[in-house]
């Protein structure tokens, strides 16, 4: 599959106040270095300028983050108001995401609830990464929640592999790669929380993809479905021989599902990059939630 370039920006839902993007694989939502020729930020810049905010560092109002490996559906606010209402819907826990990844072996169960807590890992030589709850240098595990449906078997490159659906009903930092790993099965091409060695480093990508995201705003209910990227026909490596459950069906029952029920989880902090911690909000963020609707209004680095 060819790599992300400043032509090739995929628009899965636009309205005056909303647009939901289909991110390329390793492609920055944004960035300050020089080094980043490609960035979703760019992206947007060079095909929608009319669209630029000029009051906000990087021009657009993301709702929500995507890994830099990971593809899929991204909302962008296109007002501080708009930024605001999905901002709510975030904080209470009323919006909707279902990812597709290839996971490393056959999942046996064709259904799997995980719920390993997350914490960060403070050993030495895995900063920045994250980890469950009793692993040696897991500090502060927060509950977490990840429904697993498997899709397919099959094999690639000559491998075991399972498609599935994950849809996190929390959202902790990398929570379906960390709980896919815990279970024995990580993500294809997966180089953080993978098995190492030459079999992480065939692939061309990580196999996740954020499918469906759905938003109930006041003002309209922003929702998109991005095309499957995992068949045969875009990667011939992927080769899925057994359907456990077709994706068209899940599809549809996410579109026809009633919208998350807040008080499942009760309130969570402000910060939309930790949207599912129970714990009460603190000025801080509260500042980190003003911080985000200006859409990091910080000056550049010197």
């Amino acid at each position: 599959m060819e790599p992300g370039s400043m032509e090739n920006l995929s628009i899965v839902y636009q309205s005056r106040d909303f647009l939901v993007v289909n991110k390329h694989w390793d492609v920055r939502i944004d960035s300050k270095t020089w080094r980043e020729t490609v960035t979703l930020q760019k992206q947007l810049r060079h095909h929608f300028p009319e669209l630029a905010d000029p009051n906000t560092y990087y021009g657009f109002r993301f709702c929500h983050q995507l890994d830099f490996s990971t593809s899929g559906a991204l909302c962008v606010a296109l007002s501080k108001a708009a930024a605001g209402s999905a901002y709510r819907c975030f904080k209470e826990r009323r919006v909707t995401k279902a990812y597709l990844a290839l996971l490393r072996g056959h999942v046996q169960e064709s259904r799997v609830t995980i719920s390993y807590a997350i914490g960060r890992s403070s050993t030495e030589g895995r900063a920045h990464t994250m980890c469950i709850e009793g692993t040696p240098g897991c500090e502060n595990p927060k509950p977490s929640l990840t429904e697993l449906v498997v899709l397919e078997h099959g094999l690639y490159s000559g491998d075991p592999v399972s498609k599935v659906l994950l849809q996190p009903l929390t959202g902790r930092t990398h929570q379906l790669r960390v709980h896919c790993s815990a279970r024995g099965h990580p993500v294809v091409g997966d180089l953080t929380y993978g098995q190492g060695g030459s079999q992480e480093e065939r692939p061309f990508r990580m196999m996740l993809h954020a499918l469906y995201l759905r938003v109930p705003t006041d003002a309209e209910r922003v929702e998109a479905c991005t095309p499957d990227p995992f068949v045969p026909a875009l990667d011939a490596c992927w080769s899925p021989h057994t359907l456990v459950h077709p994706l068209n069906q899940l599809i549809q029952a996410l579109r026809a599902a009633p919208d998350p029920d807040p008080t499942i989880w009760g309130p969570q902090p402000c910060s939309p990059t930790t949207p599912h911690s129970v714990t009460p909000e603190t000025e801080a963020q509260q500042a980190s939630c003003l911080q985000w609707l200006l859409e990091w209004t910080l000056e550049p680095d010197s």
